[in-house]
C-alpha cells in the first residue's frame, strides 16, 4: 500500500479536560511543596515526593494521556503497557528530584535555573516516550524544528513551575499558579503533537493487537491514577495539619 498522510483532529471537550487535569495536578503539587519545609528549615522529603507524584503523575502524565484521548485520527491505535508505565515513573522521578533540589534552598536562583531546564528535558522525554508507546499501522513523520520548540517550551514550563512551587503563599496564589503551570504543560504537549504527522502504511487501518492497551481502556486507567494520587495527597496534607506530630508548614510559604 502507498503510504498515506492522515488528517488529525481534536475533541475540544477532551482538550479542555486535559487542561483541568493538569491544573489539578499542579495545584496539588504546589500544596505539597508548600508543606515541604519544617520550622527548622529542613526539607520534608515525603512531601517533596508527594509534590513530584502530583506534578509528574497527574499534572504531566495524566494530562498527556487525556490529551491523547482527544487526539482523533482514522486509525486503530494501541499503547504498549511497559513504555506507558515507564513514562509515568519517569515523570514522577524527574519532578520529585527537581523539586527536592530546589527545596534545599529555594532562595538560590541558580538552583532553579539548573533544575528547571533539566526537568524540562525530562518532561519532554516523558512526552515522547508516551508517544513511542503508541502502536498503529504506520509511523510518525516528525518535524524536528517543532520538536525542538516543544522541548524549549518544556524547559521554560519546568523552570516556571519550580519558581512558583515555593513562592505561593495563599490558596488563591496556588490556584493562579496552577492555572499558569497547566497552560505551560498543555502548550508543550500540543506543540509536541503538532510535530508529528501520521502516515498510514496498511490497508487494515483499525487492526490493533489484543496485547495492547486500547484508547477505550485509557479513561479508566488515567482517571484512577489522577484522582487516586490527588485524593491521597489531599488527605495526607490534611492529616499533617491536624496532628502536631506531622510536619509544620512554614507560615511564610502558606
Amino acid at each position: 500500500m502507498t503510504p498515506e498522510l492522515l488528517p488529525v483532529t481534536y475533541a475540544p471537550l477532551l482538550v479542555a479536560l486535559s487542561y483541568l487535569v493538569s491544573a489539578l495536578g499542579a495545584f496539588t503539587a504546589l500544596s505539597a511543596a508548600a508543606a515541604a519545609h519544617r520550622t527548622n528549615r529542613q526539607v520534608n522529603r515525603f512531601n517533596i515526593f508527594l509534590a513530584g507524584l502530583a506534578l509528574g503523575g497527574v499534572g504531566i502524565w495524566s494530562m498527556h494521556f487525556v490529551g491523547m484521548l482527544g487526539w482523533k485520527v482514522q486509525l486503530g491505535v494501541g499503547y504498549r503497557l511497559l513504555e506507558t508505565i515507564v513514562s509515568l515513573v519517569a515523570a514522577v522521578i524527574v519532578s520529585a528530584l527537581a523539586l527536592g533540589f530546589v527545596a534545599a534552598d529555594p532562595t538560590q536562583l541558580r538552583r532553579i535555573l539548573l533544575a528547571g531546564p533539566l526537568a524540562g528535558i525530562g518532561v519532554a522525554v516523558m512526552h515522547y516516550l508516551g508517544m513511542y508507546s503508541m502502536s498503529f499501522g504506520g509511523y510518525f513523520d516528525w518535524d524536528a524544528t517543532i520538536v525542538g520548540i516543544s522541548v524549549l517550551i518544556a524547559m521554560f514550563a519546568a523552570t516556571a513551575a519550580l519558581w512558583l512551587a515555593f513562592r505561593t503563599r495563599e490558596r488563591w496564589h496556588r490556584i493562579t499558579a496552577a492555572l499558569v503551570m497547566a497552560a505551560a504543560v498543555c502548550t508543550m504537549h500540543y506543540t509536541g503533537m503538532a510535530a508529528a504527522s501520521v502516515v498510514c502504511t496498511t490497508s487494515n487501518r483499525y487492526a490493533v493487537s489484543p496485547d495492547l492497551l486500547r484508547p477505550s481502556d485509557l479513561p479508566w486507567f488515567v482517571t484512577l491514577v489522577a484522582f487516586s494520587v490527588a485524593f491521597m495527597i489531599a488527605i495526607d496534607l490534611r492529616m499533617q495539619r491536624m496532628t502536631s506530630r506531622g510536619p509544620v508548614v512554614d507560615s511564610r510559604l502558606r
